[in-house]
């Protein structure tokens, strides 16, 4: 099985390794961002494709990495895993819908609430003991995921009609704008800003770069919130006025 994600501060990718890891003792996981993931892709037709729900949505980058090799989902597999940090609705299942227009068969959904990655806004803030444990329910939940799917009851959150209603009226159909295009809302504090440019270097639209010693930013913004999580002096905000507090996977895991 080769397992494709694409994660902002590293939840997604987590799960994905976890799954694979669970599923056959592999580490065959690739970031849409990686040249060399179209490839593997192309030679297995076992896939788990793992991202974050945005307003229960894919993000604006992964629905058009989709969409742009259309032609590689025809009869491939396809398990999918939404990471989210409360509610998605049909997380899943909006990906679903779109690779079966593309041939792909659907194998099961799973959705995993994990910390928070919204840094500039205090809703959905937890304690570091909190957020450790989500991980290990989340973990908990692969596991079982993965055994199921091994007796031939894979499951199917995100998938069916009840879950597309609780995705459409819970967020979507309120929200739906913001994951249409890319945004330009991102805010860089020049005072705060010292120019280091590792904001250029993570981010997976090139739309920030450094000039003139501060980091300054485009139009194409998919809202993944890695910059935001790692800048060293918390100059970069999005939804909210300040960071709150910069959220990154490997917090958790030491």
């Amino acid at each position: 099985m080769t397992g494709l994600y694409f994660s902002g501060t590293g939840n997604t990718k987590f799960c994905v390794d976890r799954f694979l890891k669970e599923y056959d003792r592999s580490n065959n996981s690739f970031s849409i961002e990686n040249d060399e993931t179209l490839e593997q892709i192309k030679i297995d037709n076992e896939i788990v494709i793992g991202y974050p729900v945005q307003y229960s949505n894919i993000p604006k980058i992964l629905r058009d990495y989709i969409v742009h090799n259309r032609h590689i989902w025809k009869e491939k597999n396809i398990f999918i895993i939404a990471t989210m940090g409360i509610f998605s609705g049909d997380g899943a299942g909006i990906l679903a819908r779109l690779l079966k227009k593309y041939g792909a068969t659907i194998v099961g959904g799973l959705h995993l609430r994990m910390p928070d990655s919204i840094c500039d806004e205090r809703v959905l803030k937890r304690s570091f003991e909190e957020n450790k444990r989500i991980i290990m329910k989340a973990e908990e939940k692969i596991c079982k995921s993965v055994h199921d799917m091994k007796n031939g009851k894979p499951p199917q959150e995100g998938l069916g009609i009840v879950y597309h209603l609780a995705g459409l009226f819970g967020q979507r159909l309120y929200f739906f704008w913001k994951t249409q295009t890319y945004t330009d809302k991102i805010k860089i504090n020049s005072q705060k800003c010292i120019g280091c440019g590792l904001c250029e270097k993570l981010c997976p639209m090139r739309n920030l770069a450094v000039k003139n010693g501060s980091a300054v930013s485009g139009d194409k913004c998919t809202m993944c919130y890695r910059c935001i999580s790692k800048c060293p002096k918390q100059a970069i905000t999005l939804l909210g006025k300040k960071v709150i507090e910069q959220n990154d996977i490997s917090r958790y895991l030491s």
